[in-house]
């Protein structure tokens, strides 16, 4: 799936012809050629992202583009993954050549949204705020406004809302929420930009998706409107998590065994994440009846304005440490109870990580670096690759099937910089490191106190799955290491 972020710009110069214009006017959508996009920003953001299998060093400055719109405040929103790892951020107005400085002010990398500012107000004169519509209706026409390519010039895409589903938001690449799909086309360039219908913004265009011809998906309205509450505050905490995966419960004779009722309602939840904490309110085999005012099918599915969607939906209406209703099928009898919800900030690492740095430890030219989805992507692994199960496994599947072997961080040995205290030893990098100096490895920390405690002549290493076992003499090793960093202009052995 890609984001539709430019990442690079050319000098097209789509424009709104004439005989658009009568289009939109024939199909009640007339004012939406000279108000809308007057409010609708271009974003050019110079970003710097860390390189994970080497994480002492930055890659290049990379320049790209995006688009968001004016909303009440004085504000601009528009995609988390417009602006993330900026060094700058220039933002232009609406057929202004001016380039005015911005600053993120709220980022939520869970839903892809972010909110920016521009300290100078007089960027905001005459420029009206575009509100906010609701869910739109399957069948129904918007129009995409945006800055696609890198066009120096605002463009326009009319489209008909396809579907309404749940689906992995890209920049995470963890979460499900809430999206729709469109056949208006949404290119790179556009993401960040307001879809329009009748003069309101019922989304924010963010994604697509390889291989799904003239389909583009925007972020709706309840998505938005969640994390608009969470920054109230002033901080955002992000989308609660129900922690718990939910099977079909269709099987007439299954359905009698446990002595439902005969009205197709109610789905089997069939394993938790334990890091999420849920699982103190909820069994397994307990069959969930309601969610909040939303009954759930035996297919797993509540009914949404309409809208036939995965029931997991209604959990992410709930905010931070708010209570969600729920009506359970549990032991024969019918059960209801109030379970708090909150932001399970554990298993980061299995999908796309943003404002922190990685953690790393240099020792003997051997490189120590927590397994992620962006180590993998640095190193050129794809999880896809079967040949990396092992690797997946660790990151994503083993904290929920097996929470009590999991390992809080997991720790890779990212390769092996060359000198001689280093020269014959075997593992070269990109190896699961499971003990050192016989020390269970669970992050970064074990692997420093198995080093810096060891009082024997040797540093012994066991690497996974294969428990393939390797050496160094720790002779003359710290003096080596000096050198080591002297050698590979890297500033300190150690980020924590």
């Amino acid at each position: 799936m890609w984001l539709a972020s430019a990442f690079w710009l050319q000098h097209s110069r789509p424009v709104l012809t004439r005989g658009f214009v009568a289009l939109l006017a024939c199909l009640g959508l007339g004012s939406l050629a000279v108000e809308p996009e007057r409010s609708v920003i271009q974003i050019l953001n110079f970003s710097q992202r860390p390189a994970w299998d080497a994480p002492w060093r930055f890659e290049d400055v990379q320049r790209s583009g995006g688009s968001g719109f004016v909303i009440k405040g004085k504000r601009i929103m528009t995609n988390a993954h417009v602006v993330s790892w900026a060094r700058q951020l220039v933002v232009r107005r609406y057929q202004n050549p001016r380039p005015y400085v911005a600053e993120v002010e709220f980022i939520a990398h869970d839903c892809d949204l972010a909110i920016l500012r521009v300290a100078d107000e007089t960027f905001f004169k005459d420029l009206e705020p575009l509100e906010f519509g609701e869910l739109p209706v399957v069948r129904s026409t918007v129009v995409t406004m945006g800055y696609p390519a890198g066009g120096e010039e605002i463009a326009y895409t009319r489209g008909v809302v396809s579907r309404i589903e749940r689906q992995v938001y890209a920049h995470s690449g963890l979460r499900q929420f809430l999206a729709v799909q469109t056949d208006a086309a949404i290119n790179p360039g556009n993401s960040g930009g307001p879809v329009i219908q009748e003069n309101k913004a019922v989304g924010v265009a963010f994604q697509g998706r390889p291989g799904l011809e003239n389909a583009g998906f925007f972020i709706p309205p309840p998505i938005v409107e969640h994390f608009l509450k969470d920054i109230e505050d002033g901080k955002y905490d992000g989308f609660p998590m129900a922690g718990i995966s939910v099977m079909p419960l269709q099987n007439p004779a299954y359905r009698r065994w446990l002595k439902l009722p005969e009205n197709n309602l109610g789905a089997r939840i069939d394993g938790f994440n334990q890091l999420c904490g849920t699982n103190q309110w909820l069994r397994p085999d307990d069959v969930l009846l309601q969610i909040g005012p939303y009954p759930i099918a035996n297919d797993g599915s509540i009914l949404l304005n309409g809208n036939r969607v995965d029931a997991g939906v209604a959990f992410n209406f709930a905010q931070m440490n708010e209570s969600v209703q729920l009506r359970l099928w549990r032991d024969g009898a019918e059960v209801e109870l109030s379970m708090p919800l909150r932001v399970c900030e554990a298993g980061r690492g299995a999908g796309f990580q943003y404002d922190l740095l990685p953690r790393y430890l240099v020792y003997g030219g051997l490189v120590f670096t927590p397994l992620s989805l962006d180590y993998l992507r640095s190193a050129g692994i794809d999880p896809s690759d079967p040949a990396h199960s092992d690797l997946v496994y660790e990151l994503r599947f083993r904290p929920q099937e097996s929470p009590g072997t999991a390992r809080p961080e997991p720790i890779m040995l990212a390769s092996v910089l060359p000198d001689v205290v280093n020269a014959n030893f075997g593992v070269r990098g990109r190896a699961f490191v499971d003990r050192i100096n016989g020390v269970r490895i669970e992050r970064l920390e074990d692997v420093i106190r198995a080093l810096e405690g060891n009082p024997q002549p040797f540093d012994v290493f066991e690497f996974a799955p294969h428990r393939t076992v390797e050496c160094l003499e720790r002779s003359g090793l710290a003096e080596a290491n000096e050198g080591i960093l002297k050698k590979y202009a890297i500033a300190q052995d150690r980020r924590l």
